[in-house]
């Protein structure tokens, strides 16, 4: 199951960004996979308690979107949004395509959570203050 060592390189690098904003919690990490990137959605979903654990993520929300499969005709031009196996242009029906999105896995956003703003705006009384970094 690689989805564990792919959910450990995403732990690693929303830890990062925790520390460069001096988070004390991950409230939530917002990930799109693509159809085409070998990464199991609900096998990422399961292997995500047993990766967190232990991290500033433990009881952060994973949420997993999809992307859309988008090619390129190379001989029309063509751009357009395509199903897997399918990767013909719809314009010419020409099969000589490329692949521009739907082979990857972004990290869209995190959201975090310091200690010590005097505003509280997550409204739980600690002063915590709740930080959004986009990807």
């Amino acid at each position: 199951m690689h989805e564990l060592s792919v959910c450990l390189s995403l732990l690693s690098q929303v830890e990062r960004i925790a520390h460069e904003y001096h988070a004390t919690h991950i409230d939530r990490i917002i990930v799109k996979i693509g159809p085409l990137s070998g990464i199991e959605p609900d096998l990422l979903r399961n292997a995500y308690p047993l990766a967190a654990t232990g991290t500033l993520a433990e009881n952060a929300e994973l949420v997993i979107g999809e992307t859309e499969i988008r090619i390129r005709c190379s001989d029309c031009g063509t751009e357009s949004t395509v199903v897997a196996n399918r990767l013909l242009c719809p314009a010419c029906s020409n099969f000589r395509t490329s692949l521009l999105s739907g082979d990857e896995m972004i990290l869209q956003s995190v959201e975090l959570r310091s200690h010590g703003d005097t505003s509280n705006s997550s409204g739980d009384g600690v002063g915590d203050r709740p930080v959004t970094r986009r990807a």
